[in-house]
């Protein structure tokens, strides 16, 4: 039996199978709008899909995800086979390169640990496909109570089949071996599993980012034609005397209030961008309030005398020298980003801005120069085709054989 506070049917062994899991955010994309659709639309039934992935070696990568449909029979929810093996292989035919394969389903369970609900699931999915699947047990309540930073609200299991251990005495040693005992229950061990994200998947992650800024609210079709009436009737003269905007549409009479909520494509950049420029600074708030907590709670021995803490020895942390060597090189490197001599900095920062402006200056001065001097020589040829017509009037022939450009001064030429 396992503790207080969890499921039976979580083991109380650690995993020493050596797996590890990695997960894509994809998959993580694809339960919560899984969830989110089945929840806003107060559709009935569990909420159940497959895991898509690879195995090599004690590595398994969970990539995709798909929804599954599921029958109720004699009293449990199972999976529908017929549609589920053919959804199966429609997947494994789109992602060919590379081989994807089942390797385990997804739910949404307690904190506690799985329930003997998932038991008809599981096996029919170990049996017929896979004998070594995993269950990702998604925590609705954890992912609503969440602070920046936190763990994922999610778990992964592995299946095993383990023996209870009752009280051990004198007579297990010389205990009889029958033919046809029970089989041995199932049990579920929690694996660790990290997140990795690969250049395809950042698409996907920038379009979510921004969907804060796309949360707009949108009025029903018919209620939009019913306040758009009113509005098509006022006519010009209704205008307030500046004749910025019209005046009151009856429909503000009856209390129906215009929809001024519907936010511009600039507006949502914007709201997006604040949104993950906010969302980042609370994340690094809460890694440099982590680090300030751990470095109180060292030893004494491991702290200065100013900065020494009168802690319990139980409330002290276990010191590790690779995160204080980490933490070290962290703070080698600030002096990189923040000078500590910012007079100089900012000092040498407008020297250069002034050098950039003054480079910038003299190229417009020489440019305008270019242009006085081709604008020179233009008036020259006009002014000599003037005096050859007025020759030819005259009856004095013109001779402009020998006239060239380079022979043309500029303005910036000296003439003597």
């Amino acid at each position: 039996m396992g503790s207080a506070g969890k499921s039976p049917l979580v083991s109380s062994q650690p995993s020493d199978s050596g797996l590890r899991v990695v997960l894509h955010p994809l998959v993580l994309l694809t339960i919560s709008d899984y969830i989110t659709r089945h929840t806003l639309r107060s559709q009935e039934g569990p909420i159940v899909g497959a895991l898509l992935g690879q195995q090599n070696e004690q590595e398994i990568t969970i990539q995709h995800a798909f929804e599954c449909a599921t029958v109720e029979q004699d009293g449990d929810v199972i999976l529908h086979a017929h549609w589920f093996t053919q959804r199966l292989e429609q997947m494994k035919t789109i992602y060919k390169s590379p081989q994807l394969d089942l390797v385990g389903w997804y739910t949404v369970l307690p904190k506690s640990g799985p329930t003997p609900a998932v038991l008809p699931i599981h096996n029919w999915i170990s049996s017929e496909h896979n004998e070594s699947a995993l269950l990702l047990a998604f925590h609705p309540e954890e992912a609503v109570q969440r602070s920046a930073g936190s763990k994922l609200p999610l778990t992964i299991y592995e299946s095993s089949y383990e023996a209870d251990e009752p009280p051990k005495t004198d007579q297990d040693d010389d205990k009889e071996m029958r033919d046809g005992e029970p089989p041995l229950p199932l049990r579920f061990r929690e694996l660790p599993y990290s997140v990795e994200t690969d250049r395809a998947e950042m698409i996907s992650i920038e379009y979510v980012a921004r969907g804060p800024g796309n949360a707009t609210l949108v009025q029903p079709r018919e209620q939009k034609k019913a306040a758009a009436k009113p509005v098509a009737s006022v006519s010009a003269s209704a205008a307030d005397p500046k004749g910025k905007r019209p005046a009151e549409p009856e429909a503000r009479e009856k209390g129906q209030e215009p929809d001024e909520h519907i936010l511009s494509r600039e507006e949502e950049e914007t709201i997006a961008a604040l949104t993950a420029k906010a969302n980042a600074v609370r994340t690094l708030q809460s890694r440099v309030n982590l680090l300030t907590t751990y470095l109180e709670r060292l030893p004494p021995s491991y702290l200065s005398p100013n900065s020494a803490t009168d802690l319990a020895p139980a409330q002290q942390t276990t010191p590790s020298h690779a995160v204080l060597r980490a933490i070290r090189a962290l703070v080698s490197r600030l002096p990189l980003l923040a000078p500590p001599d910012a007079a100089a900095y900012a000092l040498e920062m407008l020297r250069e801005a002034n050098d950039v402006r003054l480079m910038e200056l003299l190229d417009g001065v020489l440019q305008s120069v270019a242009d006085a001097r081709e604008l020179g020589k233009k008036h020259l040829v006009v002014e000599a085709s003037k005096a050859h017509n007025k020759k030819v009037i005259d009856g004095r022939p013109g001779n402009l054989g020998t006239f060239t450009f380079s022979s043309l001064s500029g303005p910036g030429d000296l003439a003597i």
